[in-house]
């Protein structure tokens, strides 16, 4: 009872948290565009600052991520939790305040310094504090369950924008990341792997101030120990062949997901004059989708069809939309084409519950941290490569006229994920065989 109750407040965490930051997408776009073209419906120089700050973004989750996933292992799910979740109230704070240039800029430099530490972070620490919690057979519908409450979260983020003000917007935004922090710090009990690995990271004695001078060189040690080196990465992924293949699926449709979300506002807004409400309206229609498919068809579909169908279920779908959205002809397609949400959203759950049943229990957050540094690897690919030629596209230089070509350019990406999913099969779970290993690491 005791660890349902923990998902139950897991769950509240992510969904506040994830409220928070979901609700500010629709509008971002405007408030990028206005603070330095106003009034135009084309802006290359916000579309290369909006993909130098993914890659940017991306590059210090690459290095971030493995390490955040080990040292939840190490000290616990709820203390590095902490850190993210407190992080992502600064930026949001400052749009909340003003949206001129120099609030703009303000803004885009602290969101990179937070979003290195905290992209993708606080879903990497669920998932592994789900692993925690539930048993092989069930993570897949577990998983499913965790990304439909993002989902959920996603439907009433953007609602609630496009009832809002911008201005309106970043407050409530704000608001409800403190929310979720306070929350979290409060109800969330910890997810304990074993006694020997749940060590706090701030001890509660040292809070008077009194140190013992003679423990910290290894304590520090042992922090630095603590980071996965790239033998140890790599050990992890010629470990199972099954294990390898998900994370050259992962790296894919994370270069697909991140060059489709670097373009398509852009392209839309180019091509069909859309604005926040424009955006928000098609964010709900995804996610009201995922979420019915995340939390209803899933943990139907999973059991009955195996995690690698599902998973390639997912990404068939997902290349299908976005040749949709890249040869739209009016702007009633791309809400056709988020439709496709339905089938799509499968593809992310599936992958991190079949990398779950690979490894022990005490290596979930590496795992699930090498497969969120190799999705952040991506972050720093995609930007890099699509948005100049989202930009080109979309203004007068561009050699032929196809508006969407950078997107059918990212569906390839999504296409080579595909194949590689049709190649995957999964071998029985080995988690009970590696139990003792980890748990005597330290004592070896």
């Amino acid at each position: 009872m005791g660890k349902l109750s923990g998902l139950r407040h897991l769950f509240m965490t992510l969904f506040l948290h994830n409220f928070a930051s979901f609700m500010v997408i629709p509008a971002i776009t405007d408030v990028t565009m206005a603070a330095l073209c106003p009034g135009t419906d084309e802006c290359s120089l916000a579309i290369y600052i909006s993909g130098f700050q993914q890659a940017i973004i991306g590059l210090g989750s690459f290095v971030m991520m493995p390490l955040v996933g080990n040292l939840s292992d190490k000290y616990g799910r709820k203390a590095l939790l902490t850190v993210p979740i407190t992080l992502t109230i600064f930026p949001l704070a400052i749009l909340a305040y003003s949206r001129t240039r120099s609030f703009f800029y303000a803004y885009y430099i602290l969101k990179i310094l937070t979003a290195m530490f905290c992209e993708g972070s606080v879903h990497c620490l669920s998932l592994a504090y789900v692993a925690d919690n539930v048993p092989e057979g069930r993570r897949a519908s577990a998983f499913g369950i965790l990304s439909g409450i993002g989902s959920c979260a996603f439907v009433c983020g953007t609602l609630s924008t496009r009832f809002l003000s911008t201005a309106s917007t970043f407050q409530v935004s704000t608001a409800m990341a403190m929310l979720s922090a306070v929350y979290m710090r409060v109800f969330l009990p910890d997810s304990i792997i074993n006694d020997n690995l749940s060590t706090p990271i701030i001890s509660e004695g040292k809070s008077d101030g009194v140190a013992n001078q003679n423990e910290e060189p290894g304590k520090k040690m042992q922090v630095f120990k603590t980071m996965p080196s790239m033998e140890d990465m790599l050990a992890l992924l010629k470990s199972s062949l099954t294990f390898s293949q998900a994370a050259i699926v992962s790296f894919f449709s994370n270069l697909a997901d991140v060059g489709l979300h670097a373009s398509l506002l852009y392209y839309l807004k180019a091509r069909f004059h859309f604005n926040k409400d424009q955006f928000a309206d098609l964010m709900v229609i995804t996610g009201v989708a995922g979420t019915i498919s995340q939390l209803l068809l899933m943990p139907i579909l999973a059991p009955a069809l195996g995690e690698e169908r599902l998973l390639s279920v997912g990404l068939f779908f997902s290349s299908a939309h976005m040749i949709f959205y890249s040869i739209a002809w009016s702007f009633w397609v791309p809400y056709a084409a988020a439709m496709f949400s339905l089938f799509y959203v499968f593809s992310q759950p599936c992958i991190r519950s079949i990398v779950s049943n690979q490894v022990g229990p005490c290596e979930q957050g590496k795992a699930q941290g090498i497969i969120s540094g190799i999705g952040s690897f991506a972050n720093v690919t995609s930007p890099l490569a699509f948005s100049p030629l989202t930009a080109l596209f979309l203004s007068e230089r561009a050699p032929f006229y196809f508006p969407g070509f950078s997107i059918m350019c990212v569906r390839f990406a999504s296409m080579i994920a595909f194949v590689q999913s049709l190649m995957i099969r999964v071998i029985p779970p080995i988690s009970s065989q590696r139990v003792g290993n980890c748990n005597y690491m330290e004592t070896a």
